[in-house]
């Protein structure tokens, strides 16, 4: 393999052979809320069987790291000391703290509420670390994408924001500028929110219409403070979009954004309760186009962030048929060898899904659907609802870049 040479810090360069890290570590279900959340850890652990299945954990050039408890110092990078300690309350007494988003039907106290949130922002951590530090060019954290915690409170399932948490390491350990994109079916409000006034980090989040779901923020004109103006990006899809629509909104606003911002890094979240068959969402995309947007995320870092790309989990709440598989291709993308759609889906692991749950898992790793990606540039429909979505957000954000709307 070609050596390649990235800068760690500026002017440094740091050596590495190319290649891929995975960090996963068994104790990472722990994060669990209980029977009947949506959050299910087994949605990791089928995960983590498709992939060896598949025969994507034994491929050249993969690493597995383990994932460590993220400390409080890291934590804080992001969330205030009294918030951490009050998580750590929690997990000593179990007792709810409203005031803090813990205890409520989303996102209730469990006995490891502390550690196994720590630990899924230790999984990205190590993530982060390894491209940085240049272990590898490319790493994955499963685990991660809890996009929706703030800095003093809890929401949306998520405890702790390892993907906030990450960018900030990432900013105090040198790089000047981070590009985020959330691909999530719900705003990426906390990362957001993380980096509100800071123009070094871009964070555009790809999601389903704030007036129709939860958390009810990310709409076109959310910009950015006044001093980071044109850095937080919205794109909010009506309910009911298909992949057409939802590649066209992230290659329209991907592309051009990530290459004027000139990230040191790539970070994006792949939450896929975009998926047609999520129970919490109203979109209807595959897993087919969400390989193909993960395929779009690498050819953006190859392109515009020196190869450097950190990829997490996020939302997902079919828990066999669509998360294993969209997980696996992700893993497949980052890896640098994508599954064939039409690959079958091996026998063994769809029987480990009968046994376990009584239920037919899918037969290959498609949809059936082409996703193809339609470029904006090439024109734009006022009769579309997604063009109009894709539009009043490119109106909002592209001045501040000097870009014209309605080209590249």
């Amino acid at each position: 393999m070609a050596e390649i040479t990235v800068g760690a810090t500026p002017g440094t360069t740091v050596s590495f052979m190319p290649g891929t890290v995975m960090v996963w570590s068994d104790d990472l279900v722990g994060y669990d809320f209980g029977v009947g959340h949506p959050m299910a850890p087994v949605r990791l652990v089928l995960t983590h069987e498709l992939l060896a299945d598949l025969g994507l954990l034994e491929l050249p050039g993969l690493k597995i790291l383990p994932a460590p408890v993220a400390s409080d110092a890291d934590l804080e990078l992001v969330h205030t000391a009294d918030y951490v300690a009050a998580v750590r309350e929690a997990e000593e007494d179990g007792r709810p703290r409203p005031e803090r988003g813990l205890g409520d039907g989303d996102t209730p106290v469990f006995g490891r509420v502390h550690t196994a949130s720590a630990r899924i922002v230790g999984s990205t951590l190590a993530a982060a670390r390894a491209v940085w530090e240049g272990e590898a060019p490319r790493a994955v954290s499963l685990a991660g994408g809890m996009h929706h915690a703030m800095a003093q409170r809890a929401s949306g399932f998520c405890v702790y924001n390892d993907v906030a948490v990450s960018i900030a390491w990432l900013l105090r350990a040198g790089a000047r500028r981070v590009a985020y994109v959330d691909l999530d079916a719900h705003h990426g409000d906390g990362v957001e929110r993380a980096f509100w006034d800071d123009d070094r980090v871009l964070t555009l989040s790809v999601h389903q219409h704030p007036g129709s779901l939860f958390p009810g923020t990310g709409y076109p004109q959310d910009v950015g403070s006044p001093a980071a103006r044109g850095t937080a990006v919205n794109v909010a899809l009506p309910p009911g979009t298909s992949d057409d629509g939802w590649l066209r909104a992230v290659e329209a606003l991907a592309v051009p954004l990530v290459r004027e911002h000139a990230p040191d890094v790539l970070v994006t979240q792949h939450g896929c309760d975009c998926h047609r068959s999520d129970p919490l969402a109203q979109l209807d995309v595959s897993v087919d186009a969400q390989r193909r947007s993960a395929m779009l995320m690498a050819e953006l870092a190859d392109a515009h962030a020196g190869g450097r790309w950190l990829a997490t989990g996020g939302g997902g709440y079919e828990v066999v048929g669509v998360v294993p598989r969209a997980w696996s291709h992700l893993v497949g993308v980052v890896a640098g060898h994508p599954v064939d759609p039409a690959t079958p889906v091996p026998e063994s692991w769809r029987q480990m899904v009968r046994d376990l749950a009584d239920v037919s898992a899918p037969e290959t790793m498609s949809d059936g659907r082409d996703a193809v990606i339609r470029r904006f540039a090439e024109g734009y429909n006022p009769d579309d609802d997604a063009d109009r979505a894709i539009m009043a957000t490119r109106q909002a954000v592209f001045p501040w870049y000097g870009l014209d709307p309605y080209l590249d």
